[in-house]
């Protein structure tokens, strides 16, 4: 199967996997699962969060983070103003986080525990 014939669920997947397997070889143990956020909110800002413009044409914004104390990969889709933001940010000082990104993290981070209060409740 190509990624014509992929839904955006399959899709998203298959991103996931392909970058928890690279996270796991880099990271060993310390990566032991992923989750993806498909709440459609930009995690940033609140905004609407997916498809983005990139280079003039439309673009998944698809990232990922390790919260470590659990070992998951989470990703997520960005707005196209955070994405801009980042992408700005990161030419000017590249490998330097910048306030967006903690916002980024704190919000999944909240997801991510209101996601697994719900599995176990």
């Amino acid at each position: 199967m190509n990624t014509n014939e992929m839904d955006a669920d399959e899709y998203i997947n298959a991103v996931m996997t392909q970058m928890f397997m690279q996270a796991h070889a880099q990271f060993g143990n310390a990566v032991k699962s992923f989750w993806f956020n498909d709440s459609g909110i930009c995690p940033g800002c609140g905004r609407q969060a997916g498809l983005v413009k990139y280079k003039g044409k439309d673009a998944l914004s698809i990232n990922a983070f390790i919260h470590r104390k659990p070992g998951v990969l989470i990703g997520y889709f960005l707005c196209d103003r955070c994405q801009k933001e980042i992408f700005r940010a990161a030419k000017r000082n590249p490998g330097v986080q910048i306030a967006r990104h903690d916002a980024i993290e704190s919000n999944l981070v909240a997801a991510y525990q209101q996601h697994m209060s719900t599995l176990y409740s």
